[in-house]
């Protein structure tokens, strides 16, 4: 007999294979699960083997987020970064303190406020000049589809009064036309390409600080959801290919090729050189990002009824569809073709109306390829479409921490959306129930990158902490689902059929929680803590 590498005894095994149920101990020999089961798996034990006592701990396979921006998130964290609170007060602060602190940086750049922390979201360039009059500011908001810039970064891109919208933006105006100092979607680029761009080695750097976070949560792998340069973001897929070139690459990645709205199916020759190019290790590039529309804040997220303005009243406006259906249709059929899997953002009922009419037309031209194509954000879901999923074998890729009652939904989208679409935002439940396979991603730095948040979320539609009711409950997931949306649900979208789940032959990707999740009241989902992570049998994080 051999002996394991590595033995865990005495826990809850969360295997997430209905048919491995009441485990308590497993077993790993480099990095492949050899054995799951009690009593018996110690047999493989012998003087060399690691033994972790889980002491009542739980193990579960490591979580997957299948749709996350990792690279920019890390080089948020070190940068100015706002995250952490919605007081403008605050911001001011952190602001003027990371200015102050770095008098030789030619731009003060990074992210992360709050749209509620503002009078109708829309921060204004006086209120950074106040703090840097002499230096350039460009600072993302939360959901990165908007900026906030001082005048001198305006004045140094040369936005004016008489600059026009760009085709997928909008520059905010001061009565006369003067940019306020707001820049919607597309508008953001105008500013970002006079931006200086991050070295190779600071991507990197963004790279493996998200990675040592993500590693913490409990995240063995993910998607990234934007591999290209779009609105004054630097294509991160350097980073990842030179992380796991020299070897520090220790979460698995796939890549979202970005596809430019700006150009047509000519683009799809270089995204299969990049595909090729991009292959090493535990890191590849098999998917295409399509941005289908914008968001619902800035009434951007395409509907299929018109958004309402501060009086209640219909206006004309039912958002963008960034790509012409019908062109979005054959280049989805040509990318399916050649077996890329497409990630859309589609957050408007109409943008997931267009993706799936997409998928349609691909499974119609190619035949079902199993090519795992995912819908991602998902606010508002029309009630026709929500079979169409499980019918093409679409994914619904969630993001649950968005599905909670707090200020930006409650006061800057709710209120504007047209009649019937408020009640169906986030209809998680109803996809489950429709047979829609369910995926989850984090799309941090948008949102907390913590997948126990997002599933205390999922299960009780209520913010941890938050004194609010909760949001829509009969869309509320039950706590295996929610589990296996983070696992299993994900590996299947990031095509690593061999993780996800804890069964011999797979891949020892697998997190110790400090308590079963099964244990703990729905409430305390969220108290629950990853103590460490393994990646192929390999600790990274905990101790």
């Amino acid at each position: 007999m051999r002996h394991a590498d590595l033995v865990f005894t005495s826990g809850a095994v969360i295997s997430m294979d209905p048919s491995l149920t009441g485990a308590t101990a497993l077993a790993v020999t480099g990095e492949r699960i050899v054995a799951v089961g009690g009593e018996e798996v110690r047999r493989l034990i012998g003087p060399a083997t690691e033994v972790v006592d889980l002491a009542g701990r739980a193990l579960l396979p490591g979580f997957q987020d299948a749709h996350v921006h990792a690279v920019f998130g890390g080089m948020e964290l070190g940068a100015c970064d706002l995250t952490g609170t919605t007081d403008l007060r605050e911001y001011r602060s952190l602001i003027a303190e990371y200015a102050r602190t770095r008098p030789d940086r030619p731009w003060i750049t990074g992210g992360g406020w709050s749209m509620e922390s503002f009078p109708g979201g829309l921060p204004t360039r006086q209120m950074l000049d106040d703090l840097v009059p002499d230096r350039p500011v460009l600072l993302a908001n939360r959901d990165h589809h908007g900026a906030w810039v001082n005048t001198r970064a305006l004045e140094l891109a040369g936005v004016t009064a008489a600059t026009p919208d760009p085709a997928d933006g909008r520059i905010e105006r001061e009565p006369d036309g003067t940019p306020s100092g707001m820049l919607q979607e597309g508008a953001v680029e105008l500013v970002g390409r006079t931006a200086p761009r991050p070295t190779d080695e600071d991507l990197l750097d963004g790279l493996l600080r998200a990675q040592s976070l993500l590693h913490s949560l409990g995240v063995t792998a993910w998607q990234d959801a934007l591999l290209g340069e779009y609105g004054g973001h630097p294509d991160a897929s350097g980073a990842y290919l030179t992380a796991a070139r020299r070897g520090v690459l220790t979460a698995r990645v796939n890549g979202s090729l970005w596809w430019d709205r700006d150009a047509g199916a000519e683009q799809i020759a270089g995204l299969v050189e990049r595909r090729e190019a991009l292959r090493h290790g535990r890191f590849r590039a098999g998917t295409v990002k399509i941005m289908q529309d914008g968001i619902a804040e800035n009434h951007t997220a395409a509907m299929t009824v018109p958004y309402k303005d501060g009086c209640g009243c219909a206006t004309t406006n039912s958002g963008l569809s960034f790509i012409d259906p019908k062109a979005l249709r054959r280049y989805v059929t040509e990318l399916d073709a050649l077996d890329f899997q497409v990630h859309f953002h589609a957050l408007g009922d109409r943008a997931v109306r267009e993706a799936l009419d997409a998928i349609e037309a691909a499974r119609a031209a190619n035949g079902p390829r199993g090519n795992r194509h995912h819908l991602a954000h998902l606010q508002v879901v029309h009630r026709a479409d929500v079979p169409r999923f499980a019918q093409l074998g679409a994914i619904a890729n969630a993001q649950p921490l968005w599905a909670a009652h707090e200020p930006q939904l409650d006061e800057l989208t709710t209120p504007f959306l047209g009649e019937g679409l408020a009640e169906r935002q986030y209809p998680f439940g109803d996809l489950h129930r429709a047979g829609a396979a369910l995926a989850a991603g984090s799309d941090w730095p948008v949102s907390s990158a913590d997948p126990l948040a997002g599933i205390h979320v999922a299960v009780n539609r209520i913010l941890p902490g938050s004194g609010e009711p909760p949001f829509l409950p009969g869309q509320r997931l039950d706590l295996t689902t929610a589990l296996a949306a983070y696992t299993s649900g994900s590996a299947h979208v990031n095509r690593l059929d061999n993780t996800g789940v804890l069964r011999p032959g797979h891949l020892a990707d697998l997190i110790v929680v400090d308590r079963d999740p099964y244990t703990v009241a729905p409430s305390e989902l969220a108290s629950l803590r990853v103590e460490a992570t393994y990646v192929g049998g390999k600790r990274v994080f905990g101790t």
